[in-house]
């Protein structure tokens, strides 16, 4: 059986108490990384011989213990997840409650408010702001949850009444969707939790004003994480043709034409989305200089290139192309392959803007691709700045996870 023990729980209605709290012993030495600042417990550092997790209901809450049995902190754990336990607070006494997730809420909102000027902004970043496995975009009145584990799940509700009391959210929507919950063992759904589900959202970003589908769209609607990147691309374009491929409904494209480029080119798989590209032209005043190209990114590239296009400049902000370590040789070579493409479709003299999301590639490992393009072309790069992810987006450093996003603004040159 479990170790457990009673303990006091402050709430907001006053002292209960809380029985049966599981114990979760680690292995010796196990506890190492914890103590470091990271929340994450792997299956095989548990001493499954003191404390089975067989014992554990997936989302319950656990008193995480080192092999000498003195206290972490708490946790909640899934025993069907690799990762079978996430430490949300030191303190041993903890309870994941409503009064807990608003504190953590508030908090990440104290930190969105000083840095970011719109209502629009990724709210809640999973471990980098105290709540793991909960993801919050804000859409001004509209929120949209993803819970990626068994213990954000069991909250999901609690969180969505915070979001009501603390903004007067006119919607609060859990876009299920991702496939982290198939590996916590849990069901994929979008559905609205509080108010209606908006078709879709609106997004006031860099100064220019986007909508973007919702339940039909990509994981919360948006991508927030390249807020600053897409700002550093504004001097870049006045005047110039771009090309912005896996453009998504035109964060990247429709900037670059509100702010003065001469013809943009929007690349995509998706009809839906380039359909939002050329809604949220029309929405900017600037739909004329904006034309879209539906297909696979590698069969469009190469049909530009024989018709001998060039851009002065190409956006490359593709999907995870390395979701797991096992993926990274195949996903390094399509990173090759895209920017291979990018680099023969610049103007000499042009930028190449080239992005990852991948968390298992590192920065310079981006950069030395964007290189090793670039020589197998002949031509010669120059690297004048790089971005990660936007401030809505903070880095837990004893977390590397929570670091995923990169970017890369190069000058294509000749070799000479």
């Amino acid at each position: 059986m479990l170790h457990s023990r009673s303990i006091l729980d402050a709430t907001q209605s006053g002292i209960r108490i809380m029985s049966d709290i599981a114990q979760l012993k680690l292995k010796r030495g196990e506890e190492r990384r914890l103590r470091a600042g990271h929340v994450w417990v792997y299956s095989n550092e548990v001493d499954v011989q003191a404390t089975p997790l067989t014992d554990l209901a997936p989302g319950q809450e656990v008193q995480l213990v080192d092999q000498k049995g003195k206290s972490l902190g708490r946790a909640y754990a899934n025993p069907h997840s690799l990762i079978c336990a996430r430490l949300y607070s030191r303190k041993p006494k903890q309870a994941f409650d409503r009064a807990f997730i608003a504190a953590r809420i508030k908090d990440a909102l104290a930190l969105r408010e000083t840095l970011i000027g719109v209502r629009f902004y990724r709210l809640v970043f999973g471990e980098s702001d105290g709540l793991p496995g909960i993801v919050i975009d804000r859409f001004d009145d509209v929120f949209v949850i993803q819970s990626g584990t068994a213990g954000a799940e069991q909250v999901q509700d609690i969180v969505a009444d915070v979001l009501k009391e603390q903004f007067e959210a006119r919607a609060v929507v859990a876009r299920n969707e991702s496939a982290v919950r198939e590996l916590e063992k849990l069901p994929l759904y979008t559905r609205a939790l509080i108010g209606e589900m908006p078709d879709e959202v609106s997004v006031d970003e860099n100064a220019v004003k986007y909508l973007a589908p919702l339940a039909a769209g990509q994981k919360t609607g948006w991508f927030y994480d390249h807020r600053s990147a897409r700002k550093r691309l504004i001097p870049l374009v006045q005047g110039k043709r771009v090309l912005d491929v896996f453009s998504y409904c035109g964060a990247w494209g429709v900037l670059a034409a509100a702010h003065g480029a001469s013809e943009v080119t929007c690349v995509d798989s998706s009809e839906l989305a380039l359909d939002y590209v050329h809604k949220n032209a029309a929405l900017n005043g600037v739909d004329e200089r904006i034309r879209s190209i539906q297909g696979d990114a590698f069969d469009v590239l190469k049909a530009l290139l024989a018709d001998g296009e060039k851009f002065d400049v190409v956006v490359l902000d593709p999907p995870a192309f390395i979701k797991r370590k096992k993926d990274f040789k195949k996903g390094l070579q399509g990173y090759h392959a895209l920017n291979e493409l990018g680099v023969r479709l610049v103007q000499p003299g042009g930028m190449l803007i080239s992005a990852s999301c991948s968390m298992h590639l590192r920065s310079d490992q981006l950069l030395d691709t964007v290189r090793s393009a670039a020589r197998h072309n002949d031509r010669q790069v120059q690297v004048f700045a790089s971005e990660g992810q936007g401030e809505d987006h903070p880095v837990q450093p004893a977390i590397p996870e929570t670091s995923y996003l990169k970017s890369w603004f190069t000058r294509i040159l000749p070799n000479t």
